[in-house]
């Protein structure tokens, strides 16, 4: 590996890649390398005129333009021109959601804005990002939710209850789960051995060892059939598994795509990821394999891209298969997001933006 000097600014400068606007050459290749910055040499990644120095210790997706990252054992928030938006200065963090970011500070929880101010002050023992305009927080050993005031909606008396997702949280009770309005009254009463939130109206739901699906009034629409249901309805179908095989159902329960996979993931971008003769490939909504399997992971397609695995390295493909980014990370986060990917080599994290390919 080739060490070289670089000024000090592109610390953060360089974090996202020069050629951004720049058709290139695909697939991508980057050469590893290590880049002299105060006096440590930090791994970076260059292809091109791009270069892009890995020398986070962890971080998120981007979400609403901004990704959390530590650097000496700090989190904070980078914006994607590669600056640092708000400077490292909380234990923990998380993406924004609905305008406000959860942080720690001295075990405590609170909120932050987009500049950096606290919306809500810590106060919390533990909370997660708000969805449907309220957050579920943690004080002492009991869950409730909170609104963007930090007022009390819910007042935390839960052992756990999930977020809310389209008006409705679940929440189990003696062993049973059940689904709660905003206005913390059970709309259903808990009577399910499991349950998950709802997507397209509806939840799936677990009775007497199968699973099934609800409305939201808690009637059963889709009767509880599947050994296993591992996704909601992701453009309108459902990941199933019956008899160690997995398959996709519609929203009235017929069998879109019969069980026949070894493993599968839901429908995104129009393409499911499954798994035959241990490979994965693509198939499209009608069950077609339009991309051959091939490959030793391959999980979800966003942005046009989805990220693969071959020989224990990980890279990106488009929707016809070809190769866009050769596998070369040991890790990644998930495809494109906010046009950037996060990817992690021997353990340090950085962004690279998606390809524009000649």
């Amino acid at each position: 590996m080739k060490k070289k000097l670089v000024p000090l600014f592109l610390l953060t400068l360089s974090i996202i890649p020069a050629w951004a606007e720049d058709r290139v050459s695909c697939p991508v290749i980057y050469e590893q390398s290590y880049t002299l910055v105060n006096n440590a040499n930090v791994l970076s990644l260059k292809s091109g005129n791009e270069t892009i120095l890995l020398n986070f210790e962890s971080a998120s997706h981007f979400s609403e333009g901004l990704a959390s990252v530590k650097i000496n054992d700090k989190w904070g928030f980078l914006d994607k021109s590669g600056k640092i938006a708000i400077k490292p200065q909380f234990d923990d963090a998380t993406g924004f959601s609905e305008g406000l970011s959860m942080v720690c500070i001295k075990g405590k929880c609170g909120f932050i804005d987009k500049a950096g101010e606290f919306a809500i002050k810590p106060q919390f023992d533990d909370a997660t990002g708000f969805s449907d305009g309220l957050a579920h927080v943690k004080i002492k050993d009991k869950w409730g939710f909170i609104n963007k005031k930090g007022e009390n909606v819910i007042k935390p008396s839960f052992a756990y209850i999930f977020g809310f997702r389209e008006g409705l949280a679940h929440a189990s009770i003696n062993g049973k789960y059940g689904f709660m309005d905003k206005a913390g009254e059970f709309a259903i009463k808990p009577q399910f051995d499991y349950a998950d939130g709802f997507s397209d109206g509806l939840a799936s739901v677990k009775i007497n060892d199968k699973f099934g699906f609800i409305d939201k009034t808690g009637k059963i629409v889709i009767k509880p059939q599947f050994d296993s249901v591992f996704s909601p309805f992701l453009e309108d179908l459902a990941l199933v598994g019956i008899n160690g095989k997995y398959g996709f159902i519609d929203k009235t329960g017929m069998i879109a795509i019969k069980p026949q996979f070894e493993d599968a993931f839901g429908f995104s971008d129009g393409l499911a990821s499954v798994k035959i003769d241990g490979k994965y490939g693509f198939i499209d909504k009608t069950g077609k394999i339009v991309i051959k399997p091939q490959f030793n992971e391959a999980k979800f397609f966003n942005e046009g891209l989805a990220e693969m695995n071959i020989n224990n390295k990980w890279g990106f493909i488009d929707k016809s298969g070809k190769i866009v980014i050769k596998p070369q990370f040991d890790e990644v986060f998930g495809s494109f997001n906010e046009g950037l990917a996060l990817v992690g080599i021997k353990g340090k994290y950085g962004f690279i933006r998606k390809p524009d390919c000649e």
